[in-house]
């Protein structure tokens, strides 16, 4: 991976020693495994492992009961068949909204075993976000008989910015309250866990090539539709970071040059046409009862005409400005995410069309535009992997 926040409890090894050596084999072999299972053979082909070094790393796997081996056949040889003890570890995922809060527990296996949603005040500042964390991993833990020594970490995503050299919230994001506030540590005292943090929209991305359906796909967009418009990368099978971890802002590309002004002191970004806070302001005008989210998918859904309208407008938006971001990296899928996603063709339609209109023609053709499978958990599901990625689960106690 490029870079990540990760926290600040990890291994104290100096990276070039053995032991930090040992310790990322091992990591190699436990990401491998979450494929599914393998024998001793395939392992040292998949993680490029001499079959010494894979023979080793599994005994000391299988004493710590992170991996339960059988013997098997491959090729008409005996040979040791390896898979991961799922529930000898387990991951949280907490997905921070601008009006809810969502919480999954997870074990290796992605199969998940607990989860809550909340909902949080608008314009809540981030200690109200924590503490509800604090009280719903609680019940969720003490509902679901897991031991709070199983957790290997705590992933966390947040609907903006954040910077991966302080692990604070950058200027930007939707929740204005929590600009300047250092997420990383704040949540790791009060959790008295590993804490991994990140972006929403990257942690949507994350989602789509390990629990969603796009595990083989190299380049990736994945485009989250909500009060803010975000995009999380992946390239050549990597999360992109880029030089300080804010990347993705594509809800601030200029669309119209001499449209509103936008939260971010620019005129014509795209959340200002195509954020589900600028829908809801057109269709609640002329008196009408403020709609949400769960709205404006009922009524487009029920083809009113003012409703498909907007959603065809933003749609066009969004594609628009998805077409310099293809010109540019060239995906393979482009995935939208966010509240409006049971909307389906509704909003692809339009999101394909404006893709099509403003990207290079073979680009526009060869780019698969879909819907996310995982909906509104889509940051979460993003969250628990992010941890599985990066917690030391070899030597979890």
């Amino acid at each position: 991976m490029v870079s990540t926040l990760r926290s600040p409890t990890g291994s104290p090894d100096n990276p070039g020693s053995q032991s930090a050596l040992r310790r990322q084999n091992e990591q190699r072999i436990v990401e491998a495994l979450m494929a599914g299972p393998a024998t001793q053979a395939e392992l040292s082909r998949t993680t490029g492992l001499s079959t010494a070094t894979v023979s080793n790393i599994v005994k000391v796997l299988h004493e710590a009961s992170i991996v339960a081996t059988e013997p098997t056949t491959s090729s008409g040889r005996r040979a040791l068949s390896v898979r991961l003890n799922s529930n000898s570890a387990v991951a949280v995922g907490i997905d921070f909204g601008r009006r809810h809060l969502r919480v999954v527990v997870s074990n290796l296996a992605y199969d998940i075993l607990a989860e809550d949603t909340v909902s949080l005040p608008l314009g809540h500042e981030a200690d109200v976000g924590i503490a509800a964390a604090v009280d719903v991993l609680d019940s969720l833990l003490e509902d679901a008989g897991i031991d709070r020594r199983d957790v290997v970490g705590v992933g966390a995503g947040i609907p903006g910015p954040i910077d991966h050299r302080t692990g604070s919230v950058a200027q930007g994001a939707i929740l204005p309250e929590w600009v300047g506030f250092n997420l990383l540590t704040h949540l790791e005292e009060a959790l008295e866990l590993p804490v991994f943090v990140d972006n929403d929209a990257n942690l949507g991305a994350l989602s789509e090539v390990t629990w969603g359906p796009h595990s083989g796909v190299s380049n990736l967009i994945f485009v989250k539709i909500g009060s803010g418009i975000g995009a999380g990368l992946i390239i050549n099978g990597q999360p992109f970071y880029g030089h300080v971890g804010v990347t993705g802002e594509i809800g601030h590309a200029t669309i119209v040059e001499h449209g509103q002004i936008c939260r971010c002191g620019n005129r014509g970004c795209l959340e200002t046409l195509a954020s589900t806070t600028t829908m809801i302001e057109l269709l609640s005008r002329g008196g009408r009862e403020r709609v949400t989210p769960d709205d404006i998918v009922r009524m487009a859904l029920a083809r009113d005409t003012a409703t498909l309208r907007v959603v065809d407008d933003a749609g066009l938006a969004v594609g628009r400005a998805l077409g310099n971001v293809a010109n540019l990296i060239n995906p393979e899928v482009i995935v939208l995410g966010g509240p409006l996603t049971e909307m389906g063709d509704l909003l692809l339609d339009p999101v394909r069309r404006g893709l099509v209109r403003h990207a290079v023609p073979l680009i526009g053709q060869t780019t698969t535009v879909t819907m996310s499978a995982l909906g509104v958990r889509a940051e979460v599901l993003g969250a628990v992997a992010l941890v599985f990625q990066h917690a030391d689960i070899s030597h979890h106690p």
